[in-house]
């Protein structure tokens, strides 16, 4: 990591160093190095990080104790670092830093908030919402165009406006069918006291790990059963859909919640990229063949779904759902920043 000497001079010009990691602090024109930074054990669990900093300036400035009377030095940002925030005070935050990334080259150091924005603090404020990793449409896949524009529009919207969205909500309502039962370890459709076992795509011990079935719900307009299936070994799920008297058909399921617009035979679903971001696809439901084929799959970089049960279609074109920054994450006595998004698609687009 390089550092800059700092002099305070009438043309407040900046002269590089050739001592590594030295600078002139600003209040008492003191030279520290890392040196004068209390040494501590590096990070090597991210999991155990009460929060993280993030910023957008060049440089920033360590401190050795919380106070900006204290000695302090300058060094440049660099896209590969990681501050990682465990305590609060009122003008600083206290970090633990990786020397060039080396964790058993670590220290303890203090920044400003002013410098910094906290992992439960982000927002969607200044967020390119429309960025994408890739996406897939018609079955072409993009890996290139790293922007949402070319199929609709993503936008912020108020927690007002989400809410009186709900109320237009168009997506399928899904019942409980009372025939179906947990028996044992196995659904059964119990339909004029003849019981059928709902054939599942895996039994409940895999070489992928052990499986667990939560029923879902009955969805009126495909005629199926829906239940949800997480591995519990590789921490993934999917949502399959069943007929108990029919063999069980691959061809139908999702990765997230399902959302059903009947009107139009959709079926669509949001969920969290396991990678980066969020994923969104849009299928179209065939009833004749009962399959669905994939129109638009879109992986969104810069934001998480809080809860994929809670988006909604309120029209053919218009999907509202709740959001968190990426890398937003709560902690102690501080919860996440909610968001609310408005996503639309083109309505020449399918």
């Amino acid at each position: 990591m390089s550092c800059f000497l700092v002099l305070s001079v009438s043309c407040n010009s900046q002269i590089k160093t050739d001592q590594t990691n030295r600078i002139e602090t600003e209040s008492n024109k003191k030279t520290i190095t890392f040196g004068d930074f209390k040494k501590i054990k590096g990070v090597d669990n991210v999991q155990e990080v009460p929060f993280q900093l993030f910023t957008k300036l060049d440089s920033v400035r360590f401190f050795t104790a919380p106070n900006k009377d204290s000695a302090s030095m300058k060094i440049a940002y660099g896209k590969l670092d990681n501050y990682y925030g465990f305590e609060e005070f009122e003008d600083f935050y206290s970090i633990h830093f990786s020397i060039e990334n080396n964790i058993s080259n670590s220290i303890e150091a203090f920044v400003l908030k002013s410098e910094f924005t906290a992992s439960f603090d982000l927002t969607l404020k200044g967020v390119n919402l429309l960025e994408i990793r890739s996406s897939t449409y018609m079955d072409k896949t993009d890996f290139n165009n790293k922007s949402y524009a070319q199929y609709g529009t993503v936008e912020e919207v108020t927690a007002d406006e989400y809410n009186s969205a709900l109320k237009s909500k168009i997506d399928e309502v899904f019942t409980k069918n009372p025939n179906v039962k947990l028996k044992g370890n196995n659904w059964i459709s119990d339909k004029n006291g003849q019981e059928q076992k709902i054939q599942q795509y895996e039994n409940l011990v895999t070489e992928d790990g052990v499986l667990s079935y939560q029923y879902i719900g009955h969805s009126n307009f495909l005629g199926l059963e829906i239940f949800k299936e997480d591995n519990q070994h590789s921490n993934s799920s999917y949502y399959n859909f069943y007929n108990p008297e029919e063999a069980f058909a691959m061809d139908l399921f999702t990765e997230g919640y399902p959302h059903i617009v009947a009107s139009i035979n959709r079926i669509s679903f949001i969920s969290n990229n396991h990678d980066t971001g969020s994923d969104f696809l849009v299928a179209q439901y065939l009833p004749e063949s009962k399959k669905q084929i994939n129109q638009l799959y879109v992986n969104f970089t810069n934001f998480k779904f809080v809860d994929e049960k809670k988006g909604f279609w309120i029209n053919h074109d218009t999907f509202y759902a709740q959001v968190y920054p990426l890398n937003s994450a709560a902690t102690t006595g501080k919860k996440q920043k909610t968001a609310y998004i408005k996503i639309q698609v083109r309505a020449d687009l399918f």
